[in-house]
């Protein structure tokens, strides 16, 4: 299994097939405005107050240049190898390319898990500040069909959670350059409503907020009021805010110069959002007592609390924005891993099904948006948060470790983008900073036994039901498997 490498000539060939393959109709820019569109979302507009008030205070905004630093350098070994491998399915036919199967099926049932749940989280976000603006206009849904049974407010059901990923899924259904241009123009309003932010929260600042007495709910006080260790564990949870540009590169086979066009999408993407969470992470703390800002809906209630509830009623309204997108593109991505998955016949290949006339992976895309919209109607994922950071590092370390492989491996290979400073040192920089906040993962959240993070947890066993999969259904199936035990699969030299 771990010799079951897919040859390179097949992978790339399944990416040139434009009559039976995905419509290719995006360019550079629409590819930047998509992994803007993922970035700025979720981690903007609902962690940094939860993060800031429960792990890093003030320090969040060097806990976000940390977390950027380690999404730059996998960033940039994404950039080289969808640039060699431009094809759907990112990390997942990077790992099959070079690890061989069995990692790569552990790769993409972890993307599985980064996207699917990490849909139905942000989902609920979305809920709750839709039922606020309606609540602001004198519009009430009742509680029962706002919040599913386990939350802290009980109710039945989270029917606006569900209705945007259903409304999501036609949209995705219906075309990629539709969906694609939906994207440009919300990312537009997106990034307008976070400078409105960044223009009127700079003159509120009272450095004061930087360093608060300790307290019962300030820790030790000061910029630092959780230590170091807080801050690398703020790094850790407010990773989920830099989940997107890798999404980037699962619409390589929609790209219309994909060698070029993903590398330039994806640092674009990745640049633009890093430069802004640290300016918004910076007022933020600044406006508001960091051990007050435990809310859902954090840059908002900065504006509220310093006397301008008008303005927080605009960025409510760019917090929709903002949500929509993270769930169009994270909802793009999780149907295209799963689509490359089937075509390896790793699950059934009745996911490979193209529309006839609109060329998206239909079947897919509403078998995963049916189950999302059912996860965020009923379930509470706040915890998943975190869950669904485990399965993206996961994704950045082999993804990392694959371009020193790629470049031994096929040295005739060549792409639009190299990796600076030779094949080892940024790479290996890359996976180890990625394995360091997988441990730091485990701060500030809830512990088995007294002793093992729940969310380390969760993650293992959604590994462990993968692998029960795999082993009792895509080792026997897979494309790769049939060809080798007919003995028609492609020799490829070893890495030593």
């Amino acid at each position: 299994m771990l010799s079951r490498v897919k040859p390179l000539a097949t992978i790339l060939a399944e990416g040139a097939d434009h009559e039976h393959g995905l419509k290719r109709s995006l360019g550079p820019w629409a590819l930047t405005a998509m992994g803007i569109g993922a970035i700025i979302g979720t981690g903007i507009f609902v962690l940094t107050g939860v993060a800031s008030a429960t792990r890093a205070g003030p320090s969040l905004t060097i806990s976000f240049i940390v977390a950027g630093i380690v999404s730059a350098l996998a960033a940039l070994c994404y950039a080289e190898v969808s640039s060699k491998i431009p094809i759907s399915g990112s990390a997942y036919t990077y790992t099959y390319a070079t690890f061989g199967e069995l990692l790569a099926w552990i790769v993409g049932w972890g993307l599985i898990l980064e996207y699917a749940v990490g849909a139905a989280t942000v989902s609920v976000g979305w809920s709750g500040y839709f039922t606020n603006i309606l609540h602001q206009f004198g519009l009430i849904i009742p509680q029962a069909w706002q919040h599913s049974h386990w939350d802290p407010t009980p109710g039945i059901a989270n029917l606006p959670a569900a209705g945007i990923i259903l409304l999501i899924t036609a949209l995705l259904v219906r075309g990629t350059k539709e969906s694609g241009t939906v994207n440009a123009w919300i990312v537009s309003f997106k990034v307008l409503v976070v400078l409105f932010f960044i223009a009127l929260g700079v003159g509120h600042i009272n450095t004061a907020n930087f360093h608060l007495p300790a307290g019962p709910t300030t820790g030790a006080g000061g910029f630092f009021p959780f230590g170091w260790g807080g801050m690398l564990g703020g790094a850790a949870f407010i990773f989920f805010a830099y989940i997107g540009f890798d999404a980037v590169s699962t619409s390589a086979e929609e790209a219309k110069n994909p060698a070029k066009d993903l590398p330039f999408g994806i640092l674009m993407s990745l640049a633009v959002c890093t430069l802004l969470y640290i300016i918004v992470v910076f007022i933020l703390n600044g406006m508001v007592p960091f051990d007050k800002l435990n809310v859902a809906f954090p840059v908002a209630f900065a504006m509220n609390s310093v006397g301008l509830a008008w303005a927080g009623t605009i960025i409510s309204f760019g917090a929709i924005a903002g949500l929509t997108t993270v769930l169009l593109v994270m909802m793009f991505g999780q149907a295209r891993v799963f689509y490359a998955m089937s075509r390896d016949r790793l699950i059934p290949p009745s996911f490979t099904t193209i529309h006839p006339t609109w060329r998206t992976p239909i079947v897919s895309q509403i078998f995963f948006g049916v189950c999302i919209a059912a996860a965020g109607a009923f379930f509470p994922l706040g915890i998943l948060g975190s869950v669904t950071n485990f399965g993206t590092l996961l994704a950045f370390i082999l993804t990392s470790l694959a371009v020193p492989i790629l470049r031994r491996r096929h040295p005739e290979l060549k792409g639009a983008f190299t990796v600076p400073l030779g094949p080892y040192f940024l790479p290996y920089l890359s996976a180890v900073a990625a394995l360091g906040l997988i441990i730091f993962l485990k701060v500030g959240n809830p512990v088995l036994f007294g002793f093992f993070p729940i969310v380390w947890f969760i993650g293992i066993i959604w590994l462990v039901g993968g692998l029960f999969f795999y082993f009792f259904y895509g080792r026997r199936k897979s494309t790769v498997a049939l060809q080798l035990a007919e003995g028609l699969a492609v020799k490829q030299p070893r890495v030593n």
